[in-house]
């Protein structure tokens, strides 16, 4: 394929995919088919069509997430900032009584005060007065509410897909540390030790979260916890379904938590993350796969987040990786292959994937400190030493 050819085909092959035709976040990750194999194609070409690639993935994202909004024009809604949030809903921390009254005189209305149990976390909800949109929020609470920290309840997609049907095997050592899972739920034959939902239609089964539970076990995880944070709600996915799932998870004994989910920054999240890991929680997360050009991914991006990304089956690096504001390691996250919804094994692409395999190893080496030895197994890629390609080396290479 000539480099005129891919730039003029790749967005039709990703706009055009079962993926993108998808509304409900649980299914708008990149595509595969005939976009994976052109991405096979285009990683032997030379660096500016892989630039002009992450342009276009970048565009692609952009595209993705307003014909996402679009689709669901009832329940979400595009910050100032172009993410996808709940319509008409703010977070709000630590509000007093006199920034809610002068709140309440501009309109703004409380639905609820949550408690992120197992994280001592407390947020109030309120609603947007009538006709305000999400990106002109800010100014009114600044004018309410001078200096109060709120965000919008952003929701956060999975960050990978598993299209066709095939074989596989795997031989691995057991492993007892409980690992929780952030995702949707899993489907037939993939029994877990618990599961709790936190969004509309929670528990309900997914591919996605079917292939990540499938990887775990297949790496040798014995006890997997699930949070569904997505049901069946367009809506679902976000930031405070995220936080209470890892409270959840955090109370219910996991040691190890894997998030292959992908959004920005948000200060709900960011607590939760922080609370979790100061309970000796390690957070395992993907980078996405909107390529280099997206904006770093979140929770991958948080300090202390182990930050994980992809490799095909000849370890080289996904050209669809995303990238974290920092990189710890890679995992298999292409020619590999996992459970659906339905119990059958598929074809799996995308970081998602390589984010349970690394917490797998992790989750093997818990212990008074997991890092010096899950260093020393990392297979070292790339550039000699930690880079920003391979982080500090391949994990799981075995796991495929």
């Amino acid at each position: 394929m000539d480099k005129q050819t891919f730039r003029l085909t790749l967005p039709v092959l990703l706009l055009a995919s079962p993926a993108a035709a998808q509304v409900a976040l649980p299914s708008v990750p990149l595509p595969t088919g005939t976009l994976g194999r052109s991405i096979e194609r285009v990683t032997r070409v030379a660096d500016p069509v892989l630039a002009d690639t992450g342009r276009t993935l970048a565009a692609v994202r952009e595209s993705r997430l307003e014909n996402l909004v679009r689709a669901n024009p009832k329940v979400l809604e595009l910050t100032r900032e172009g993410y996808p949030a709940r319509r008409g809903e703010v977070l709000i921390f630590g509000l007093g009584d006199i920034a809610l009254n002068g709140l309440r005189g501009l309109g703004f209305r409380v639905l609820d005060n949550e408690t992120v149990e197992g994280l001592d976390i407390s947020v109030t909800r309120l609603q947007l007065p009538a006709g305000v949109r999400m990106r002109d929020a800010a100014t009114l609470i600044e004018r309410a509410a001078p200096g109060v920290q709120w965000t919008p309840d952003h929701v956060y997609e999975q960050a990978g897909r598993a299209p066709s049907a095939v074989a596989a095997k795997s031989d691995v050592a057991p492993i007892a540390t409980r690992v929780g899972v952030i995702d949707g739920a899993p489907g037939r034959g993939l029994a877990v030790d618990a599961s709790k939902g936190f969004a509309k239609g929670a528990p309900a089964a997914s591919d996605h979260a079917s292939a990540i539970v499938s990887l775990l076990r297949r790496a040798g995880v014995r006890s997997v916890a699930v949070a569904d944070v997505y049901g069946n709600d367009p809506a679902g996915g976000s930031a405070s379904a995220v936080a209470r799932g890892l409270g959840w998870l955090v109370g219910n004994g996991a040691k190890v938590v894997t998030v292959s989910l992908v959004g920005p920054d948000n200060p709900l999240l960011s607590r939760a993350v922080a609370a979790a890991r100061s309970k000796g929680v390690v957070i395992v997360a993907a980078v996405g796969n909107d390529g280099p050009a997206a904006p770093p991914a979140y929770p991958a991006s948080y300090p202390g987040v182990v930050a994980v990304t992809g490799v095909d089956g000849r370890n080289r690096a996904l050209i669809e990786a995303g990238r974290a504001l920092h990189l710890d390691y890679a995992a298999p996250g292409a020619d590999i292959t996992g459970a659906d919804a339905r119990g059958r094994l598929v074809k799996l692409r995308g970081t998602s994937f390589a984010a349970p395999l690394a917490a797998a190893r992790i989750a093997a080496a818990m212990g008074d400190d997991w890092k010096p030895v899950v260093d020393r197994e990392a297979v070292d890629l790339g550039k000699k030493g930690a880079d920003s390609v391979y982080g500090r080396g391949l994990l799981c290479g075995k796991c495929r």
